[in-house]
């Protein structure tokens, strides 16, 4: 019998499917993206986000609202994942641990969330870590910056639904050292948060710093407690020490409030260097408009002049004119969050929890911070965040990053299995 030839619709349909394959490259047994339309998805795709919305901080909850509601406005427009609607819902956390878990809990058993995500407080990120394991969610946390979480929640204790987009404590701490390393002075001296943040970081870059100089010395510590308003005190004490150099994790209105305290008593022309690791983030920058100094360093967890690339000019300048501002590094990770689910679905086929855990560990996203990957151990997403000198630009009317120095994050980022001084940089070639 004679074998009857392919119709044109069979033809096209199979064209198609070998042009898709050869795009995805060898080694693809499942089609992603636009392909995967046909699969088991049922939609909505739900995401329920929170973050701080009010008090003091609450300016950081709108940053993370305009990032995550314009990712869920282009995701949608452009046919949404899989095929079907992603909605996400916003809720107060607070910085109670309480409020976070309780906001968990009502996205997934009130509201029928597939994902979670946001989460400001280092405090509540680790008592949250627990709570996603029982409810079989995962939670892509887009601030908190505790190396606790991914270390000892996802990596010893296996709590495989927790994910972070964000750089943690790493950057802030060790990146902070292998940079001042090359500063030419000797004496170091801190004002910093008095919780764990503040004592880890500073710790971080004490070791590291040590290690990589052994002729510095660090001759003042001042603990500011949570919403100091007065630094003058903590001001004193440094000046009294005389360091060259400060060091500072200070962050949000309390750095603000301690950079314009510090201009008055002449802290920044006493001191030769200041390094400030969240001093790049928008909040920041914009609050201080032209009074922080010139010269300072300064990092964050995304800066949105870095990278200088196509993808990330265009997004930042798609972002400004849907909200009149420029990102905050919360902004930036709320929006790749979005996309991070998007392509986890789609890639899974699925919303199943295991599945997307698999999608979601290894995986590459490209974002406008630049290629994150997600480190299949312990869940933290890789990538780099620039430092660089603080300078006037008559573009901008807050001061910008002039000089630029980039720690790679395989360079600062304390590698598993995170015991012993091999984990933890400086890492020897």
């Amino acid at each position: 019998m004679a074998k009857k030839g392919m119709s044109r619709r069979q033809f096209m349909k199979a064209g198609l499917l070998t042009a898709a394959a050869a795009a995805l490259g060898p080694g693809v047994l499942k089609p992603t993206g636009l392909w995967a339309a046909e699969t088991k998805i049922k939609g909505p795709v739900k995401v329920g986000y929170q973050t701080v919305m009010s008090g003091t901080l609450a300016g950081y909850g709108e940053f993370h609202k305009m990032g995550a509601q314009m990712a869920v406005e282009e995701i949608n427009a452009a046919g949404g994942i899989g095929g079907v609607k992603l909605e996400m819902e916003l809720r107060d956390s607070t910085l109670k641990a309480p409020d976070a878990i309780q906001n968990a809990r009502y996205f997934v058993d009130s509201w029928g969330a597939d994902f979670l995500a946001g989460v400001d407080s280092s405090g509540q990120a680790l008592a949250l870590a627990p709570v996603m394991a029982e409810l079989d969610r995962v939670l892509m946390v887009t601030h908190a910056a505790t190396e606790k979480l991914t270390e000892e929640h996802v990596f010893k204790n296996g709590v495989r639904q927790v994910f972070r987009m964000v750089t943690p404590t790493y950057q802030d701490g060790y990146a902070a050292a292998i940079v001042a390393k090359d500063l030419p002075i000797k004496t170091w001296a801190t004002i910093s948060p008095k919780y764990e943040y503040g004592f880890t970081c500073w710790e971080m870059f004490k070791s590291t710093l040590a290690a990589l100089r052994p002729d510095v010395t660090f001759t003042a510590e001042s603990w500011a407690p949570f919403g100091t308003t007065d630094f003058r005190s903590h001001i004193n004490t440094i000046m009294d020490a005389k360091p060259e150099g400060l060091y500072s994790v200070e962050w949000a209105g309390e750095l603000i409030t301690m950079v314009k305290q510090g201009q008055q008593a002449g802290l920044f022309k006493q001191v030769k260097e200041v390094m400030l690791p969240v001093g790049a983030a928008m909040d920041v920058l914009e609050g201080l408009g032209q009074e922080l100094p010139d010269n300072i360093w300064v990092s964050g967890r995304y800066y949105f002049l870095y990278p200088t690339n196509q993808a990330n000019n265009d997004w930042v300048g798609r972002f400004h004119k849907r909200w009149q501002h420029y990102p905050a590094y919360v902004s930036e990770a709320a929006y790749s969050t979005m996309y991070a689910f998007k392509k986890a679905v789609e890639a899974a086929g699925s919303k199943d929890t295991k599945a997307v855990i698999g999608a979601l560990e290894g995986m590459s996203l490209d974002t406008p911070a630049g290629t994150r990957v997600f480190r299949k151990e312990d869940h933290q997403a890789m990538y780099d965040v620039p430092w660089g000198l603080t300078k006037s630009d008559p573009k901008y009317p807050f001061k910008i990053m002039g000089k630029q120095v980039v720690v790679p994050a395989l360079a600062c980022f304390a590698r598993p299995p995170f015991d012993g001084p091999a984990s933890k940089p400086p890492f020897k070639s």
